[in-house]
């Protein structure tokens, strides 16, 4: 499926779909292929394209062929993970997973915006249950998939402020051992009250809570220290990011910035809705957050930079602001199956281009 392939034909069929039904044919159709040895293969022969040396991560002690990911959401259920894996992420973030299934919002809740490279959802997590993902986290480990594997966690919509470090620990005890690692998600903008969990004294007990659960979990996968990350939200101030950072350093390994925005000003009024966006409009504002994160956490401490990446250029500028390891998804969305393989490689010359610069002359 090559570029041309995308962009003149598959894209536009898909495009003319409601969003949401296009990502569920898209599902299916890379569950389909992930029952497939010989499907599988094909896939990784056109996408993971040749060996790209130089761009190779080890962050937790977890190693990291390339420091690509696909972000949350896009898998929500973790059922996509060999066709995503053959594509050559160098890691997968699934979910977010409650504690419970759980519906979502009302349909439509997925809105594209083409001219600005942007969607805007209001899925609010609608998501199988913790259960349900941890019996394909585990198959996928028996399965030996080669890449780390995160899931991302959040409350159910019915759980209340006061409740809610208890069924965030409850979720992480569910799905956390047969994980590299879980992301904290307090920043979606589409579950009421969530956002208000970043407060230094809220999040202080989520955190306290996992990180007691983490001490007596049995974990099966992997052999890393199992990080523990949380996602911020874009739209906080600075001193709402110090507060974030500070808890972070002291009870989490590492920070997520950033998740989808709720300032569409971008986006003619008319035609706004109620949602997270993400896509290229976001990413001056998440590289901002990014680099200011770098700036409190200090040079070691590890974080993902994800929001508005749509080609290399973009993850070049999201890993020269302080990014260990980046993620796509809106980008995936519009530029198709070959955007991580483009990316990748791009990472991979430019790495080449900067290690030839500095050999001494005549080597």
């Amino acid at each position: 499926m090559g570029g041309a392939l995308w962009n003149n034909l598959l894209r536009p069929v898909l495009f003319r779909m409601d969003p949401e039904l296009a990502h569920e044919l898209a599902r299916w159709g890379a569950r389909k292929a992930g029952t497939s040895g010989a499907v599988l293969s094909l896939i990784r022969e056109r996408y993971s394209g040749r060996q790209t040396p130089g761009i190779e991560r080890k962050v937790w002690n977890l190693r990291f062929r390339n420091p690509l990911g696909l972000a949350a959401g896009f898998d929500k259920s973790a059922d996509m993970i060999p066709f995503l894996e053959a594509l050559g992420f160098g890691f997968l973030e699934v979910g977010t997973v409650t504690l419970n299934p759980q519906k979502g919002d009302p349909k439509p809740r997925i809105f594209r915006f083409p001219h600005q490279n942007a969607l805007v959802n209001r899925l609010g997590f609608n998501n199988e249950g913790a259960a349900a993902v941890r019996q394909r986290l585990k198959r996928w480990t028996d399965l030996a998939i080669p890449i780390p594997l995160f899931v991302n966690i959040g409350k159910n919509r019915e759980v209340k402020p006061e409740d809610a470090p208890a069924a965030y620990r409850k979720t992480f005890d569910v799905v956390a051992p047969w994980a590299d690692g879980v992301v904290v998600n307090v920043s979606s903008p589409n579950t009421p009250g969530l956002r208000n969990l970043q407060r230094t004294e809220n999040l202080r007990r989520i955190l306290e809570e996992i990180a007691e659960e983490r001490e007596r979990a049995v974990f099966v996968r992997g052999e890393g220290t199992h990080p523990v990350l949380v996602k911020l939200s874009p739209d906080l101030d600075d001193e709402g990011i110090e507060g974030v950072v500070e808890v972070s350093r002291e009870l989490a390994d590492g920070i997520v910035a950033t998740n989808t925005t709720t300032d569409h000003s971008v986006i003619p009024e008319p035609a706004r809705q109620r949602g997270g966006l993400s896509g290229a409009p976001l990413f001056a504002r998440s590289t901002a957050v990014l680099r200011k994160v770098r700036q409190l956490a200090g040079p070691d401490y590890p974080i993902v930079g994800v929001g508005g990446i749509m080609d290399l250029d973009d993850a070049s500028l999201k890993l020269d602001a302080g990014a260990d390891l980046i993620q796509i998804y809106t980008g995936l969305v519009y530029g198709g199956p070959g955007t991580a393989r483009s990316i990748i490689e791009g990472l991979a010359a430019e790495a080449s281009a900067r290690r030839k610069a500095s050999l001494p002359s005549g080597e």
